[in-house]
């Protein structure tokens, strides 16, 4: 597994650890759809939560949430159109990003209703 790949697993572990923490229900981990990948579906109160996980070791080039654009934002989008069908989920769902930067400090932040 490359560094980059490693970072990114280690950021979804903490990820997935921080919305169990938090009450959440993690129902799907790496989602897979065609092109399109989650790297973290839960449930809390009633929604389906859709979950996009950037993981960065320093902030030099950016926090890790400023990764997520408009393409990677319909791939999900994409992703989640047939997890719903897959599922028959008839609820609301929401899009989120939890950026982690997992350097000296760990520090998680968790944005709520991030892209539609």
């Amino acid at each position: 597994m490359s560094k980059k790949a490693e970072t990114g697993a280690k950021g979804e572990q903490l990820a997935a650890e921080y919305l169990e923490d938090n009450g959440y229900e993690v129902l799907e981990v790496n989602y897979r759809y065609k092109h399109a990948e989650i790297d973290i579906i839960a449930k809390k109160e009633g929604l389906l939560i859709f979950v996009e996980v950037k993981t960065r070791t320093k902030i030099n080039f950016g926090y890790p949430e400023e990764a997520v654009d408009e393409k990677k934002a319909l791939k999900v989008n994409e992703g989640a159109e047939q997890f719903i069908y897959e599922n028959d989920w008839t609820g609301d769902v929401r899009f989120d990003i939890i950026s982690v930067v997992n350097g000296p400090k760990i520090e998680i932040k968790h944005f709520e209703d991030a892209f539609y």
